[in-house]
């Protein structure tokens, strides 16, 4: 089965919070419903619309195999099977950033991470943060929910 490396599902809670940037992109501002995380994310609308209100299951994977196998960094078209037939909207990137913020009991982290300049900051406790690395490639995988 293939590495999760975190999944939720998230309702949008707001659309272009401090204006709409560019034609295509979005970002949308999100609530996770089971690890208590916020998520800021800049999706292409245009291939992939997005609504206040809706939800969807986010995935973050350090490969799309679904044995595990690790990205060779080249796309090699054919009949395979990958875990990105389960989804709607995929990309890839690289983990940029990783912080600690608070004190004591409300201790957060942030995760960063850039898709080719599209932008995600996922926010929660601690331990969201324990299988992520500094310079990880990512894929980021969404599938609407209802």
């Amino acid at each position: 089965m293939a590495d999760i490396l975190f999944e939720d599902i998230f309702t949008i809670k707001r659309m272009n919070p401090d204006g709409k940037k560019f034609d295509k992109v979005s970002r949308v501002e999100v609530e996770g419903e089971h690890f208590n995380t916020k998520m800021q994310l800049d999706v292409n609308t245009d291939i992939y619309p997005l609504h206040d209100g809706e939800k969807f299951t986010m995935v973050l994977a350090p490969t799309l195999s679904l044995d595990g196998t690790p990205d060779t960094g080249y796309f090699t078209p054919g009949g395979r099977k990958s875990l990105a037939d389960k989804f709607e909207y995929v990309m890839h990137g690289k983990l940029y950033k990783i912080s600690e913020g608070g004190s004591g009991t409300n201790v957060t982290v942030e995760v960063y991470a850039s898709f080719g300049g599209l932008l995600m900051k996922l926010s929660g406790e601690p331990t969201i943060a324990s299988k992520f690395e500094l310079d990880q490639r990512l894929f980021l995988l969404m599938r609407k929910v209802g």
